[in-house]
């Protein structure tokens, strides 16, 4: 489905998207896009040399099918090896099992990060302090059922919870939870750290000290001149972007501060990324398909012509308000094997520690998107972050363009009005 228009009319409609009154909440209906077509490659592919695994048993931000809530496990008293030992066996209370296999389950980083990622134990190498102290957990008086069944599923205790429901969701067996039960029934003694940063307690908040304008430093930097070269080349239509755009330094100063925007006409949220696409298809007959080279390399022009003007997302209209509303909501949905939500890391827990990985709050986040990631060597526009976080958790990620993302988008964005643009960014 392509719309066709005067020049006279493209320039003017053009003109009234980048420069609308009061910085409209939603996008012009003038605007030609390309509303029909998916706005990345298929079949979709997750990530180059990624294996997909499928955890469609688990909810996502968009449907919720994870197990409910668990009822209490009972234990009973049958081994399970030669090697187990029984715990305690007051009242018929009885753990049987092999402290060494909980130690080694305990520290186990396949099985969703390990009990090290978020809690203080003995020998943890930077351990995280999501949750609490445990290193002397076997003195305070928890029978084993309790134990056991907080490890099964804590939600029973705590419905809020930022801990995984390990036994629930089929992450450990019953008789794995035995042995780490076995093994926490040990620990006794302080955890006594050799330095500060050992401790997630005292270490250091990271502080991004890279100059992300530094070509030498941030590599996206040669993205920003592969994106003026994209602006000036011709499409399939005869057209370049500099057609319609003949000063963009003018032009989109400060377009890339009050987006993504509210598209009726899609009954959506539309980012930059996607409007790149569409907007390409309609105008230029470019194909610029979401999260790749050329996509990300004019989606960082756009907000680069843009740094250091204040995102200003408009809240006054009232489906931006709701789409803010739904972001919100899905925010606080928990997804994925591990049970987690956004808020969970990044409110709940934020500035403190995962393992070794520091959790930011919401604000702060939005302003250097899309960054150049140096654990990765490539480049992530916003919505690959939501995606991968999927993938953290053992959820299965949305398509770039997913209504869903749109939203989170919208309500991040809303969040961090006043912040103030510095793209490209470098982060590890």
């Amino acid at each position: 489905m392509r719309h066709v228009f005067t020049k006279t009319a493209l320039v003017m409609a053009l003109s009234t998207f980048c420069f609308g009154a009061a910085q409209a909440s939603e996008m012009s209906r003038d605007v030609p896009l390309e509303m029909e077509q998916p706005s990345y490659k298929i079949p979709w592919d997750r990530y180059s040399g990624w294996k997909p695994t499928n955890w469609s048993k688990f909810s996502t931000l968009r449907q919720v099918v994870s197990p409910p809530v668990s009822f209490m496990q009972k234990l009973d008293k049958s081994t399970t090896s030669s090697s187990d030992i029984i715990i305690n066996d007051d009242e018929g209370d009885v753990i049987v099992g092999d402290p060494a296999k909980g130690k080694a389950l305990v520290s186990n980083r396949k099985r969703g990060g390990s009990c090290y990622a978020c809690h203080i134990l003995p020998d943890a190498a930077l351990p995280g302090n999501v949750g609490i102290n445990i290193s002397t957990i076997g003195v305070w008086g928890r029978d084993d059922e309790y134990l056991f069944n907080y490890i099964y599923d804590p939600r029973m205790f705590n419905p809020s919870t930022v801990m995984p429901p390990w036994g629930a969701h089929g992450i450990f067996s019953k008789d794995e939870i035995k042995h780490i039960v076995a093994y926490l029934k040990t620990l006794s003694k302080p955890v006594k750290f050799e330095s500060t940063q050992e401790n997630p307690d005292t270490r250091a908040m990271p502080i991004e000290t890279r100059d992300n304008f530094d070509e030498f430093v941030n590599p996206s930097m040669m993205n920003v001149d592969t994106a003026k070269e994209l602006f000036i080349t011709e499409g399939s239509t005869g057209k370049s972007c500099q057609a319609c755009h003949e000063k963009p330094e003018v032009e989109f100063a400060t377009w890339a501060t009050d987006m993504p925007k509210v598209e009726t006409r899609m009954n959506k949220v539309i980012g930059i990324e996607e409007f790149v696409t569409r907007h390409a298809r309609a105008t230029t007959g470019a194909e610029y398909l979401s999260q790749s080279e050329e996509n990300l390399s004019l989606a960082i022009y756009l907000r680069f012509l843009a740094n250091g003007h204040p995102i200003a997302i408009d809240k006054s209209d009232r489906n931006t308000q709701l789409a803010i509303r739904r972001g919100e909501d899905l925010m606080n949905r928990k997804i994925g094997q591990l049970n987690f939500a956004c808020v969970d890391c990044h409110e709940t827990s934020a500035n403190k520690w995962i393992r070794g990985q520091y959790l930011g709050s919401f604000v702060g986040m939005m302003d250097h998107f899309p960054t150049y990631r140096t654990s990765r060597g490539e480049i992530w526009d916003i919505r690959k972050r939501f995606q991968w976080c999927g993938v953290a958790i053992r959820a299965n990620e949305l398509e770039p363009d997913a209504a869903e993302y749109g939203d989170i988008e919208m309500y991040l964005m809303s969040k961090n009005n006043g912040r103030v643009f510095s793209v490209p960014g470098i982060r590890h």
